[in-house]
């Protein structure tokens, strides 16, 4: 059975004893918070406790890094979405320790595309193109210092509101200690 038929034998078994009901919430968050978190897969559950949310409480947006790469991105349109459509009146940036991106190599990455069947000569047409892959594919070094990125450039954005406080957190991925990077509160 592949993974597909396995989400969709279960789904049809969730859906059919109406285990669904326990997650009915509204579409505005309870707590109205956003939360921008890395994609890793420690986090999935963790994250939620440490941070003492549950179903319905937040909007919870996931990408590699927690990075808001760019300014007019999927991202940060998410999170404008949120401020003005969804209820969301306060921000919080959260990385992790011990990140997949921290130290990425893109020529490594690079390889491993080349390896699964992306030819050079399509990786030279999106260079040509504009493609800048040391920066579209670009990680971080220290992890505070890409929390504290990620909330500067959200924090910073012309069409964020002022009243909206952006935090910075890092998060354990083992015991799930949360470290208060940037205080949105305190934010000048």
């Amino acid at each position: 059975m592949t993974i597909l038929q396995d989400i969709l034998s279960y789904n049809e078994e969730f859906v059919a004893n109406k285990e669904y009901e326990a997650y009915q919430r509204g579409k505005v968050p309870n707590k109205r918070l956003l939360i921008l978190a890395c994609m890793d897969t420690r986090l999935v559950e963790l994250l939620p406790k440490a941070m003492n949310v549950r179903n319905g409480d937040v909007k919870i947006l996931k990408t590699a890094g927690a990075l808001v790469s760019h300014p007019f991105g999927s991202i940060m349109r998410s999170i404008l979405v949120g401020v003005y459509e969804l209820g969301i009146d306060e921000i919080c940036v959260v990385g992790h320790h011990d990140c997949g991106m921290a130290g990425i190599q893109v020529d490594k990455t690079l390889q491993k595309m080349k390896d699964r069947g992306i030819t050079e000569e399509k990786l030279d047409t999106l260079q040509y193109s504009g493609i800048d892959f040391e920066e579209f594919l670009e990680g971080f070094d220290d992890v505070e210092e890409s929390v504290k990125h990620s909330v500067s450039t959200v924090n910073n954005h012309p069409l964020l509101p002022t009243d909206v406080p952006v935090h910075g957190l890092v998060i354990n991925p083992d015991t799930g200690k949360l470290d208060l990077v940037v205080d949105g509160y305190k934010a000048e």
